[in-house]
């Protein structure tokens, strides 16, 4: 199955769970807001079947809920 993924910025606290969870799939910007940085966090580029454990993982650790994963391309 295909996933994407991609930070939504706006309840994004800057905890850090994602970027330790997943360095591959997830970075922070200067002011320590987390995004997607493969698409740059547009959630259109299909995540690598090996990154799916910690895409998830990073997922059920956000506290805001903020990684959002999908099975469609973000439009």
């Amino acid at each position: 199955m295909a996933y994407y993924t991609w930070i939504d910025r706006e309840t994004c606290i800057a905890c850090g769970v994602c970027g330790a969870t997943a360095p591959q799939l997830y970075d922070y910007d200067d002011e320590g807001i987390a995004y997607a940085h493969r698409d740059n966090n547009k959630g259109n580029l299909k995540v690598d079947e090996q990154d799916h454990e910690d895409m998830f993982d990073s997922s059920d650790g956000c506290p805001t809920e903020s990684v959002i994963i999908k099975e469609q391309k973000e439009t």
